[in-house]
């Protein structure tokens, strides 16, 4: 009988598997939209391990509490902006349709009041390219072009800490550090470098599945592994 696959451990949980949610500072998220602007100021700069990015703690004239991803030149005791009338600046959160093109952004809603879902990493800004009615055209780190609601925020800057993938990992130890902080499990190995007691995938003389590899949405956990309920199987006709 042979050992259970790592999904079938990972599905179970444990120390190896669970999110270390310690490791984050705070959720990095806007407040409740409003329709007046709040001016603020930086009281900290924090490093959350669990991201790759530090923190901002701002605290509005209202008293409310936000975090959000620090941008670069952003300093403590900086005087910040947040709403519809607030200036172009570093560290400034606005409506994208008060935002000018070829601006960059970060930290963008997708949505009015969800607090921030792209370009949120080190690094990673937008650029506001136009507008269509009430969209406005943004250019993303993968430089693909999506449209968002002009009425959805976003912070004028580029994410701090842009220079983080300029330093080499030069030994398998630093990666294993590395992704330890996102819950990641690595090193990853293949199945079919497994043997076969470890494995659906794993034995033979030769690295290859050796099997079908498509298995059914509703497959037994020892058996769910390759590709999972997939639309179509063999070659693609022309």
């Amino acid at each position: 009988m042979g050992k259970r696959i790592l999904q079938q451990r990972a599905g179970k949980g444990g120390q190896q598997f669970r999110n270390r949610k310690h490791l984050h500072v705070a959720p990095a998220r806007y407040p409740p939209p409003e329709d007046k602007t709040y001016k603020g100021v930086v009281i900290e700069l924090l490093h959350d391990p669990g991201r790759w990015v530090p923190l901002a703690h701002v605290e509005l004239e209202n008293g409310v509490h936000y975090y959000i991803p620090a941008a670069e030149g952003m300093y403590v005791g900086q005087e910040v902006q947040i709403g519809p009338d607030a200036t172009i600046a570093i560290g400034n959160t606005l409506p994208l349709s008060k935002i000018p093109e070829g601006t960059k952004v970060y930290n963008i809603e997708l949505r009015p009041g969800d607090g921030g879902r792209l370009a949120r990493q080190s690094g990673s800004y937008a650029i506001v390219v136009g507008r269509s009615g009430k969209y406005t055209l943004i250019q993303l780190p993968s430089k693909k072009q999506k449209s968002v609601l002009s009425t959805s925020r976003a912070t004028i800057g580029v994410p701090a800490a842009a220079g983080r993938t300029e330093k080499p990992i030069l030994k398998a130890g630093l990666s294993y550090y590395k992704w330890r902080a996102k819950a990641h499990k690595w090193p990853k190995v293949r199945g079919v470098a497994m043997n076969a007691v470890s494995h659906k995938f794993g034995g033979g003389s030769h690295q290859s599945v050796s099997i079908p590899s498509t298995v059914a949405r509703n497959a037994p956990p020892g058996r769910k592994v390759g590709h999972i309920a997939a639309r179509r199987t063999g070659r693609r006709k022309r």
